[in-house]
This record gives C-alpha cells, sequence and structure tokens, in this order.
C-alpha cells in the first residue's frame, strides 16, 4: 500500500486493518441496499407466476403444461441475450444498462396482465426475459469493480439474499393482491398481481441511472484516499483460490472447466425454479385453500435460506472454501426435499422439510456465483460471468416443462421433487469434480 495511503488509514482509529473495514462498511452500505431492492423486485416478476397461475386457472384455459412451458420459456429470452447485455456494461457503464434493463422489463412485467391466450402468454414472458437479460451478471461484474476476491464470499450472499427476501414478501404480497384486489376497478387479482408489481421495476430503472455510479473512480461519496486504498485492494488481490490461465472472453470458451460450471449452473437453476414456481401450487395441494395463508406459508423456507445464506456466506469467508460448502448446501436441499416427501399426509412436517430444503437451495446460489468470480480473470470476468449464467438457463428452460408434465402425467408431485432432488445432487457433485484443486490449501 502507498506510504500516503497507509498514513491516511493508519491515522483513523484503529489504524490500517479498521479503515479498510471502514472503506468496505461505506462501500457496502452505499451499494447493497439499493442493488438488493431492484434484485427483490426482479426476482418478483419472474416468479410471481407460480402464485397467478393459482387464480389464473380459474380465469384462462391455461393448463399445468401451459404455466410450465410459459415459466420456462423466460430463459430462452434470458438465455440469448445475457452475454450481449454485460459486454455493453463494459462499454457504456452501469446506469444506463439498470435503465435499460428495468424500465422495459418494469413494462413488459405490467402488461402480463393483459394476457388472454397460452400465446399472448408465451411472447410476454420471453420479451420479459429479454429484457431482464444481463442484469444479474451485470450486477455481479459490477460488484467485482469494488469488492476484491476476498471480500466477494459475504458480499455475494448478502446480495443474493434478495433471492429469498423476494419469495418472503411474495408470499403475503401475492396472497393478499389475489384475495383482496379481485374484482378491484373490474380487474382480477392476477392482473393487480402483475401490474402492482411491473410499475416499480421501471421507477428503479430511472433511480439507479441517477444514484449508481459507474466506477469507484466515478464515486464521488469516496475520497481520494479512499479510492486509493481501493484500488490498492485491487491491485494486491490474490485470491487463494485456483484461477485460470485464460486471458480473454474466447480464450476463456476453450476452457472446459468453464462447462463444468455451467453444467453445474444448469442442475441447480433447474432444481430451483422449479421448486420456486412449484412450492405455492404445492401447499395448496396439502388442503390450504386460502391463497393468503399460502402465500404466507410458502414464505417460511425463504426465511430460513436468508439467515443460513448470510452464516454460511460468513464462514466459507473465513475459511476460504467454496466448493464443499457448495456441494453440503445442494446436499441439504435434496435431503428436507427427501423429508418433505417422506411426510405426505402430516402437514407440519412436510411444511418442515420443504423448510429444510429452502436453507440449501438458496444458499447454493451465491457460493456458486462467488467461485465463478474467483476461478475467472479479470479480463474475463465480464463476458465469462454472463456466459455461465446465460448458458445454464438451460436448466429452468427444461425443467419447469418436464416437471410440469410429470405431474400432470402422474397426477401427483412426488416424481417431479425426486427429479429435483437428482439435480441438486448432480450439480454437487459436478462442482466437487470440475474443481478438485480449486485451492492451494488442497480442499
Amino acid at each position: 500500500m502507498s506510504t500516503e495511503t497507509t498514513n491516511v488509514l493508519v491515522a483513523a482509529p484503529g489504524g490500517e486493518r479498521d479503515g479498510i473495514v471502514r472503506l468496505f462498511s461505506k462501500i457496502g452500505w452505499r451499494l447493497l441496499p439499493f442493488l438488493m431492492l431492484c434484485y427483490v423486485v426482479a426476482f418478483l416478476d419472474r416468479i410471481n407466476i407460480g402464485f397467478a397461475q393459482l387464480q389464473m386457472k380459474q380465469t384462462l384455459p391455461f393448463s399445468d403444461a401451459t404455466y410450465g412451458l410459459g415459466a420456462g420459456i423466460f430463459f430462452v429470452g434470458y438465455m440469448i441475450f445475457e452475454v450481449p447485455s454485460n459486454l455493453l456494461l463494459e462499454r457504456i457503464g452501469v446506469r444506463k444498462t439498470m435503465l435499460r434493463i428495468m424500465f422495459a422489463w418494469g413494462i413488459v412485467a405490467a402488461a402480463m396482465a393483459f394476457v388472454q391466450t397460452p400465446l399472448q402468454f408465451y411472447v410476454a414472458r420471453f420479451l420479459l426475459g429479454i429484457f431482464e437479460a444481463g442484469f444479474l451478471p451485470g450486477v455481479i461484474l459490477y460488484l467485482t469493480y469494488w469488492y476484491p476476491s476476498a471480500k466477494r464470499g459475504q458480499v455475494m450472499a448478502t446480495f443474493m439474499s434478495a433471492t429469498a427476501i423476494a419469495p418472503l414478501l411474495a408470499g403475503p404480497l401475492c396472497g393478499a393482491t389475489l384475495k383482496y384486489l379481485d374484482g378491484f376497478e373490474g380487474l382480477h387479482g392476477w392482473q393487480w398481481l402483475f401490474i402492482s408489481q411491473g410499475v416499480p421495476a421501471s421507477l428503479l430503472g430511472i433511480a439507479a441511472y441517477f444514484y449508481l455510479h459507474d466506477r469507484p473512480e466515478d464515486a464521488f461519496w469516496l475520497t481520494a484516499e479512499e479510492k486509493s486504498a481501493l484500488r490498492i485492494q485491487h491491485e494486491q488481490d490474490h485470491p487463494d483460490v485456483e484461477t485460470s490461465s485464460h486471458g480473454g472472453f474466447w480464450q476463456m470458451a476453450r476452457d472446459p472447466k468453464i462447462y463444468g460450471l455451467i453444467l453445474v449452473d444448469i442442475f441447480l437453476l433447474g432444481a430451483t425454479y422449479t421448486m420456486v414456481f412449484s412450492i405455492p401450487s404445492m401447499i395448496k395441494s396439502w388442503g390450504i385453500s386460502d391463497l393468503f395463508h399460502v402465500g404466507l406459508l410458502s414464505t417460511l423456507p425463504h426465511l430460513a435460506g436468508v439467515i443460513g445464506t448470510v452464516l454460511i456466506g460468513r464462514h466459507s469467508d473465513r475459511h476460504r472454501e467454496r466448493r464443499w460448502h457448495y456441494a453440503s448446501c445442494v446436499a441439504v436441499a435434496a435431503l428436507g426435499l427427501l423429508f418433505m416427501l417422506l411426510a405426505q399426509g402430516n402437514i407440519v412436517f412436510a411444511v418442515l422439510g420443504l423448510t429444510i430444503a429452502g436453507v440449501g437451495f438458496v444458499s447454493a446460489a451465491p457460493l456458486f456465483v462467488t467461485t465463478c468470480t474467483e476461478y475467472l480473470s479479470k479480463a474475463s470476468i465480464a463476458g465469462g460471468v454472463a456466459f455461465i449464467a446465460g448458458l445454464a438457463n438451460l436448466g429452468p428452460v427444461a425443467a419447469p416443462p418436464v416437471t410440469g408434465f410429470i405431474t400432470a402425467s402422474t397426477g401427483s408431485p412426488v416424481y417431479s421433487m425426486v427429479l429435483v432432488m437428482i439435480l441438486y445432487l448432480l450439480s454437487g457433485a459436478t462442482l466437487l469434480l470440475t474443481l478438485r484443486s480449486a485451492s492451494p490449501r488442497g480442499r
């Protein structure tokens, strides 16, 4: 660290170490609440179809297979445009990217309220995927501008806990909207659901343009000394993980381990989005008829997941280990689902099993993201994160329609959940095999 910066930080109470801690705390409080709010809204617009379908089935001629295909087709558009979006972000900056993405997807999400035919439903979901493409990998790339690898585990866990916070809000919000706004101003509850959760995305897109800064050096709220200290933290960044030798996007795309990571994410996303879309229907099938109560119970696995995400992310950072933490999380998800299936007929134990599964599948995602950002080189991280996340959407493209078909054919979600369990276990095993020497400590 430079003499000038060191002197400034040492002069602060607590010395240099405390000065660095305060610096990253300042960055976190400035960026993470807003980015998490954006991701909560993004996730709500992505998963609210799982709640809306409970009422749409009463007013539209849509089958379980129609909903499964509509849920999956979102990820087709998402997958196609994810890499171009992230490469564009590096050129035009995060402010313009967030404005473009969030304003457009908010309009499409609200327009979902007026679909009447399966074709309109499919087109709307496909467009929603196109416009939302690049949001998550874009934010992940943006956070790497601010945090060196040693800080990313807990940061990614904190940011991605939004995927658990969103369902916590989705349950009560969606349930209450479906129940209490049904018939208001001549619209069904499911129509108000899409409108009320789509418009905020557009407003946040406008806010992002004025609130965010493209790079740390552009941030007026950091002092010159803090910017210098942050720059030195990145220059001295040597993560205790396996580092690939690729220098750019095309060299990265020839790395076999990248495709191993993509396969890990395919299994993870396929299983997790099947769970997210299925939880409301599963709970209703256990004899819970009140839609508001369905919404409340659906929050339990995600509430447990929020707690697990923070604690496991912190433990992973402390031990500088990702692979076995990830494998343990997906194993817990599979075991929780097994417990849920064995508890058929007992609502209390079924909900308990689902809650245990939530700890696993919610906590697994940020661990995987952190693993990717540490494996990729700085030159390839922008395209690499989007490349992995984009192709991984093959999982949620295929899994919801397949499990929807299985459930429709068998009349029971049991076999679909068995497939989800298998996907989780395959995901953990694949990561362990792909990055066998992922740290010099032999983990």
